[in-house]
């Protein structure tokens, strides 16, 4: 194949066409760089990471309203699936069933974290061959070069820029971002994968047609008085050593994709793989173990070939040099349990778009200037591999695993809040600058809160410490863990309910009572001056009402003209 070298020099060359990579080049071009996106393979094409959480969704509209992209905001939430399409399933809710090999399922130990309507209505099942291709065409459409089946082959970073070399052609840019993935060129070249991270965990996954509805064998509304079925979200089987994920994308009237995600992940410590069966018998000879989960799966076929994996967790010595940048899962990652990746890849799409910006005006590509993005990352891998590794251990023991959830609730929504209020405050001013401060300091979970933090180190201290074979230590424990929460004075009553038995969170979250002065979900002290600042209840409530306008339409954010 003839070789060819272009004279012509990019502000920036991505490696990888995902979420992550697409959005970060609409961003900058849409600010006027000239950006280069080299995909290895062809769109439409197969991925996972399709459970979207609230801080995901958040950070989209974040994106898109900031910088002016607003189909970003276009998988943020059902309200737009008439633009992207039926494909896509919906998430009305965070689901759990607790299982013990052997025995029949207890619908009694369940969780439902419902995800409220209001104000921009339920998130999404995203079927990654099309959210991914929407984005990639969206990225062309604003000015970005985008090139498939283009994989490169070698990258040499010099101190004026960088060479990337496919098989067919060479290319310039002043920086490089990789956001390719697990077998990033950039890691693979300056060996920079590190493997002790506490989550140990395998998978086996695929897409499957008449997966059945886990509730016409086991569950009814009478007997778990969950708000919704549990098809209409995110379904995960837990049990000692490892879940179980079910995402459909066919559980809405409007549903044109038979599909459903299934995988199965496994700590290989405590079911090592049985190397002598195939993916799929091994997936039916586990099933096997768990009969109620089995019976979802009786009439079940999967549409395409079965994909098994070793330990997947890994993370980067390093995440920024001189004039080159990794993003996303070429970084690191941890394992999908709490969907926690998207989240991940879109705040560093959110440093990186700042700091890229700022490089460009000044010329300084350096690594000590890209530092944040590698600080914010790594403190993203480690706060998710802590809380995954202990929702693990946690699973041995359901009263253990309900009570942990709560501090998962928790540091979801404490981020969630901080996130809301970020973007409003700096929408209201116009400045990138401000969202950019006012977020720089969080860590995945907890809306970067002190409180927070010394709350999880304390619990998580705690579980790592217990041996989770003595039941007197597991009970200890799991006392512990709930009096610790309950002494939270910011803790809302939702998750208070939770932490004493409570199966769901209401399927209403707004009301009346939340807005009253010391007992409302605002909080007093340093809670309240953390998430809220001046921000009082006449301002809280029309900002709310502005976001239910401005998103109660997929026709809302309209596709500004391209410069």
């Amino acid at each position: 194949t003839e070789h060819t070298e272009t004279a012509h020099e990019y502000d920036v060359a991505i490696i990888g066409s995902g979420i992550a990579g697409s959005s970060l080049a609409m961003i900058l071009a849409r600010q006027g760089l000239e950006v280069l996106l080299l995909e290895g393979g062809c769109h439409p094409r197969f991925a996972i990471g399709e459970s979207m959480i609230l801080e995901t969704s958040e950070m989209m509209r974040a994106l898109a309203e900031l910088y002016n992209v607003p189909e970003l905001a276009y998988f943020s939430s059902e309200n737009y699936l008439p633009v992207i399409g039926s494909s896509h399933g919906v998430k009305r809710h965070f689901g759990f069933l607790h299982h013990q090999e052997g025995q029949p399922t207890d619908a009694t130990k369940a969780l439902q974290a419902v995800i409220p309507k209001q104000p921009h209505g339920h998130e999404l099942h995203l079927f990654r061959q099309d959210s991914d291709a929407f984005l990639a065409s969206s990225a062309v459409r604003y000015g970005v070069t985008l090139l498939q089946n283009s994989r490169v082959e070698a990258i040499n970073v010099q101190k004026d820029g960088a060479v990337l070399t496919t098989l067919t052609s060479t290319y310039r840019a002043k920086y490089v971002v990789d956001a390719s993935g697990l077998k990033s060129p950039l890691a693979e070249q300056y060996n920079l994968r590190m493997y002790n991270l506490k989550t140990h965990s395998r998978t086996i996954f695929t897409h499957m047609v008449n997966v059945g509805n886990i509730h016409d064998a086991l569950l009814t509304t009478a007997s778990t008085k969950l708000p919704f079925d549990m098809t209409e979200g995110t379904l995960h089987h837990v049990f000692a050593g490892g879940w179980l994920w079910v995402i459909p994308f066919n559980n809405h009237v409007n549903a044109t994709n038979p599909l459903c995600s299934v995988g199965l992940m496994l700590d290989p410590r405590v079911h090592p793989q049985q190397a002598e069966l195939s993916p799929e018998e091994e997936f039916n000879a586990f099933m096997a173990r768990f009969p109620d989960i089995q019976s979802q799966f009786v009439n079940a076929k999967a549409v395409r070939p079965w994909v098994r994996t070793g330990r997947i967790q890994y993370s980067s010595k390093q995440v920024v040099g001189d004039r080159w940048a990794l993003l996303g899962q070429a970084a690191g990652f941890v394992d999908p349990l709490f969907s926690k990746g998207l989240y991940t890849s879109l705040t560093c799409v959110s440093v990186l778009a700042d700091l890229l910006l700022q490089a460009h005006q000044d010329g300084d590509y350096s690594r000590q200037r890209f530092r944040p993005l590698e600080d914010k990352t790594l403190a993203f891998i480690d706060t998710n591999d802590r809380l995954v590794a202990s929702a693990y251990k946690a699973f041995n023991d359901h009263s253990l695993w309900h009570s942990y959830s709560v501090l998962w609730l928790l540091g979801a929504y404490t981020e969630l809040v901080k996130l809301m209020q970020a973007r409003i405050t700096a929408t209201a001013s116009g400045e990138q600058a401000d969202y950019y401060q006012q977020t720089v300091a969080l860590e995945l979970a907890g809306g970067g809160f002190m409180d927070f933090k010394r709350l999880a180190d304390c619990i998580d201290a705690r579980l790592d410490s217990t041996i989770i074979t003595d039941e007197v230590q597991v009970r200890e424990t799991t006392a512990f863990i709930q009096q610790t929460l309950a002494e939270v004075a910011w803790l809302p009553q939702a998750f208070r309910d939770v932490l004493g038995g409570k199966t769901y969170l209401p399927r209403r979250k707004f009301r009346a009572g939340l807005l009253r002065p010391e007992q409302g979900f605002m909080g007093t002290g340093r809670y309240r001056q953390h998430f809220f600042g001046t921000t009082d209840v006449p301002m809280l409530i029309g900002s709310f009402l502005r976001e239910k306008v401005r998103y109660s339409k997929a026709q809302s954010l309209k596709r500004q003209a391209v410069h």
